[in-house]
């Protein structure tokens, strides 16, 4: 595996609200035959670059409320809760135009958590304006001074974005669309305590060109990323992530759509702006 590869690495209780505009991932989506595996190696990168990735991959940690069981280390049981809604609001403030303002309680870091997933797997992390934004929104101020310039690097490595069939500037060739984005599935707390937690996401990637003659189809990956959230500044913050494959359902036999269609799609759903 390459550098560049490394540095990209973006379930409980949870309730899913979705959004009105775009989002996407940056990890890949799953390829699975022939030519397609070198891709799905570098969509992964991908789908998880844009989560929190400058250099290393990060190992991201729980999540969780006082009122769950667990032993006197915060540690908590495996068991998944039910996934009905809690009931509470979801937050109203943003932050760099992402969701900010979580309660600090499980279903707040878990909040925090799919938002920020989302944001890092998008296709905006590919435009460094955006970037940035979403980096000094996302991270700890710490986390955040330490990742821009690993994750400037590999967005703007001329090699990586060919391989994934971009231009050098990081735009999708003429004709095309360029998808990356996160479905998050659910959320997990699986340690919480004081001013930290750490949360499992599950979560499904689209990744790649939807247009004719793409080098690089859109596809679907499964990952799970574990995150490491840290209490700061009033809010729940990135410290660091690790991802893992699957669980990948088992596909249905279903017909692949047409370059056209994928990309329409792709323009009239919006992605996720709440999750919880």
């Amino acid at each position: 595996m390459s550098d560049d590869d490394d540095l990209f690495g973006g379930t409980g209780e949870t309730r899913t609200r979705l959004p009105e505009r775009d989002g996407a991932d940056g990890y890949g989506g799953g390829r699975r035959s022939g030519r397609r595996s070198s891709s799905r190696s570098l969509v992964t990168v991908i789908g998880v670059v844009v989560l929190l990735i400058a250099a290393i991959a990060f190992a991201n940690r729980d999540d969780s409320s006082s009122d769950d069981s667990g032993d006197t280390n915060g540690n908590k049981d495996t068991q998944a809760a039910p996934t009905a809604p809690t009931g509470e609001k979801p937050v109203s403030g943003k932050n760099g135009g992402i969701p900010a303002g979580y309660a600090k309680s499980e279903q707040g870091v878990q909040s925090a958590t799919a938002n920020y997933a989302v944001a890092l797997g998008s296709a905006d992390m590919f435009d460094q304006t955006q970037r940035h934004r979403i980096i000094d929104s996302v991270y700890t101020p710490q986390a955040a001074t330490e990742r821009r310039p690993g994750l400037d690097k590999v967005y703007k490595s001329e090699k990586f974005l060919n391989g994934i069939g971009l231009e050098n500037d990081g735009t999708a060739p003429k004709g095309t669309t360029f998808v990356s984005r996160i479905i998050p599935v659910g959320t997990k707390v699986t340690k919480f305590g004081g001013n930290s937690a750490t949360v499992e996401i599950w979560y499904s990637s689209l990744f790649g060109l939807a247009g004719e003659g793409a080098k690089n189809p859109v596809t679907e990956s499964w990952f799970t990323n574990t995150y490491d959230m840290r209490w700061t500044g009033g809010d729940w913050k990135v410290a660091d992530f690790k991802q893992k494959d699957g669980p990948v359902p088992v596909g249905r036999d279903q017909r692949a759509s047409t370059a056209d269609d994928m990309a329409k799609a792709v323009e009239e759903y919006g992605g996720f702006t709440y999750a919880r």
